[in-house]
């Protein structure tokens, strides 16, 4: 029921079902394309239980829940009837930029396939273990068995993608199948043996190919296909061009099998001539030009990509880098790209460790254990997010570690064999599948070893506790109580002249539901806000919309003017008062534009609500009907 409930708030805040173009999850995140960015209510998001934080990014409203993202997203999908939704279905970035449409075709590509490479690239580890220690051998029916289960996803890598290709660019998805079938079907991997007819582009490093095949008298560049990656998204996105051609010429009665018929017959071969060897050319020219690129300066890589990495994931931007780690591993065999990016989850739980095992604030350290804990496995998102960015330092830290973790890797040439598990699991796929255990393998042991320490000792020598919640809790005990104490009594004064309301009957779910505390709303008849109380701002808007103050007698009062006004970015709304500044009871807070804000289509009720309610006994709003500055409100009882 908790995951239900955190759904329908989400729906809620995202702007409803009907803002959504598409929806899909990865580890931590559920991942929304919305018709409009602007109607959601990110800050109410952030500050919901349950959600880590909200991501703007790639164009994806990117809520990040934590490790329990599968779990919310059946309930989401659920309740939104949106079942049959997926990363393409309406999921065109059509509006934005062309890196933002980049990012977001790699990561609807490789993002569904990634669990279970993951999960195929862990038995590959296990097996590599078994091997390496003599537990099994390389003869053994169990040997084989393993690693074909292990092997499977990746060697028969063109038909998933075909798969998740063919939904992101709108292509019947057997369709997308078929053509990546075709690429690693026995019978082509047959011809691999024959006998060379001639070579094409002879002396030509990259591009020489020998020819072994023709198709109706025209030369074949045959290649090995198996685990390939980018031939088969680029022969899918000419295959939705050509079905789309078809689906409007062909007569509707025979469509079922003469559209994917018609786009077979022609893609297929097109790709064995063309698309295939062109785009294997290139997949083998970057990889080639990566690995250069780290063999020339593994420091100065490691220290890029390893520092960097918290900060891509954050952003959704390590989708431009994960194809290319994939890419390498499917035709150089190795890669860097993830080997550097592997420190960053062991410096990020040293961080978190230090902490924990730091901070005096009982909140605080009940989530650095779960944090850790998912860290160890290489899902870091609830550590950074919760945890060590929003205390900055503590980020920082982590991330300059990271980078010198990733470097202490490439001074040991260490080499990412295989796709695998995150976090612990992830080891096992830097064995050598050729020599078992080498110095690369020692190198990122002691990579994540380093990352891990300096990590911890720097954070655990370096960290406070935040003085604003010290200073907060402080000043809560100088102003009458403590966190503990309750008052018996405390009046508060009306900040606003105008028809009072009950807070259900008002137009906003986060208000009327309570969710966010007890109180009522008043329809001003002046635009002008004063303090109820003798208290300090704790919070003013910057959009000038909202105050948060807490009186000298504890109480946590939030004075919000009209609803959804934050979109008005301050417009109509004048500040008297700043941020940090106490106030007396009757003191000018702020004045508003009233027909102003009523022509720009919003309306001006304006909810006093008690954040802190559950702290006293009972909260007792004016039954009045109307009520005019300064007049007694609400009673606040122990």
């Amino acid at each position: 029921m908790k995951y239900r409930k955190l759904a329908e708030e989400i729906i809620s805040g995202i702007g409803g079902k009907e803002n959504i173009n598409s929806l899909t999850h990865c580890v931590t995140r559920l991942r929304f394309k919305l018709k409009n960015e602007d109607i959601a209510q990110t800050e109410k998001l952030k500050k919901t239980d349950g959600i880590v934080t909200v991501v703007k990014s790639g164009g994806q409203y990117q809520v990040v829940i934590g490790n329990h993202v599968p779990d919310v997203y059946k309930e989401v999908v659920e309740i939104a009837g949106i079942s049959n939704f997926d990363i393409s279905d309406g999921g065109d970035v059509e509006n934005t930029n062309i890196f933002n449409k980049i990012i977001d075709l790699l990561s609807g590509v490789f993002a569904p396939t990634l669990g279970i490479l993951s999960a195929t690239g862990m038995i590959k580890g296990t097996v590599s273990l078994l091997t390496t220690f003599g537990i099994i051998t390389k003869t053994s029916g169990t040997y084989n068995i393993l690693q074909a289960t292990g092997d499977s996803l990746f060697y028969f890598f063109p038909i998933f993608l075909g798969f998740t290709a063919a939904k992101k660019f709108k292509l019947n998805q057997f369709t997308g199948m078929a053509i990546g079938a075709s690429l690693v079907h026995p019978l082509v991997m047959g011809m691999l043996k024959n006998e060379v007819v001639f070579t094409a582009f002879k002396g030509i490093p990259i591009i020489e190919t020998d020819i072994l095949a023709t198709f109706l008298g025209i030369p074949v560049l045959l290649m090995n296909y198996t685990s390939s990656v980018v031939p088969v998204i680029v022969a899918v996105f000419f295959a939705s061009k050509i079905e789309k051609f078809f689906m409007r010429v062909i007569p509707d009665v025979v469509k079922t099998f003469l559209v994917p018929f018609c786009t077979l017959l022609i893609i297929v071969p097109l790709t064995f001539l063309s698309i295939g060897p062109v785009t294997t050319w290139a997949a083998h020219g970057v990889g080639a030009f990566t690995m250069l690129l780290s063999e020339i300066s593994p420091i100065l890589a490691g220290a890029l990509i390893g520092t960097f990495w918290q900060v891509f994931v954050m952003f959704g931007l390590h989708w431009g880098l994960i194809p290319i780690a994939i890419n390498n591993i499917a035709v150089m065999g190795t890669g860097t790209i993830l080997m550097f990016a592997f420190p960053p989850s062991f410096a990020q739980i040293g961080v978190v460790l230090a902490i924990m095992m730091k901070t005096k604030d009982r909140k605080l350290r009940s989530l650095t254990v779960p944090a850790f804990i998912s860290g160890i496995f290489g899902v870091t998102e609830p550590a950074i997010y919760g945890i060590t960015l929003p205390k900055k330092k503590p980020f920082i830290i982590s991330c300059i570690v990271s980078g010198i973790g990733a470097v202490v890797a490439g001074m040991f040439g260490t080499l990412k064999y295989s796709m695998g598990g995150l976090g612990v699991f992830g080891i096992p796929t830097f064995i050598n599948p050729k020599t078992g255990i080498d110095m690369g393998f020692y190198g990122i042991l002691i990579s994540i070893t380093v990352a891990f320490i300096l990590g911890f000792v720097i954070t655990f020598f370096t960290y406070k506790d935040d003085t604003e919640s010290e200073n907060i809790s402080t000043n809560k005990e100088k102003n009458v109580v403590s966190e503990n104490k309750l008052v018996e009594k405390e009046t508060l004064y009306s900040p606003l002249k105008g028809k009072v309301e009950k807070l259900k009957n008002i137009e906003d779910e986060a208000f009327s539901s309570e969710a966010m505390g007890k109180g009522l709303a008043v329809i001003p008849d002046e635009g002008k806000v004063f303090s109820p109380a003798d208290g300090q701002i704790v919070t003013f808007f910057p959009t000038h919309h909202a105050i948060a103050m807490i009186t000298d007698k504890g109480t946590e009062i939030l004075i919000h003017v009209g609803l959804d006004t934050v979109k008005l970015e301050g417009r109509y709304f004048y500040p008297k008062v700043k941020q940090g500044e106490k106030v007396r009871k009757g003191d000018l807070l702020l004045e508003f534009d009233i027909e102003g804000i009523k022509k720009e289509g919003y309306i001006v009720t304006t909810p006093i609500i008690i954040t802190n309610t559950d702290d006293y006994l009972d909260i007792i709003e004016t039954n009045k009907k109307y009520s005019d500055f300064g007049e007694e409100i609400i009673n606040i009882l122990n």
